[in-house]
């Protein structure tokens, strides 16, 4: 099983893993705790382990495990 976690202390609301993510598995949201919108994993089964979000995060917030 595929697992998408996203660290929301690293992650800084840019939006590249929702524009490079194929199957809609990310969403610009407010997270309680966390300033500004953080990206959040909507769709988890829905991920292809392409790892786009995983290699194009700037800030290495995004792990992808299977």
């Amino acid at each position: 099983m595929v697992e998408v976690k996203v660290d929301y202390d690293k992650c800084d609301g840019d939006g590249v893993c929702v524009e490079v993510c194929p199957v809609l598995v990310f969403e610009l949201k407010e997270v309680p705790g966390h300033e500004g919108k953080k990206s959040v994993v909507v769709n988890n089964d829905a991920c292809i382990v392409c790892r786009a979000c995983e290699v194009q995060c700037p800030t290495q917030a995004i792990t992808v495990t299977e």
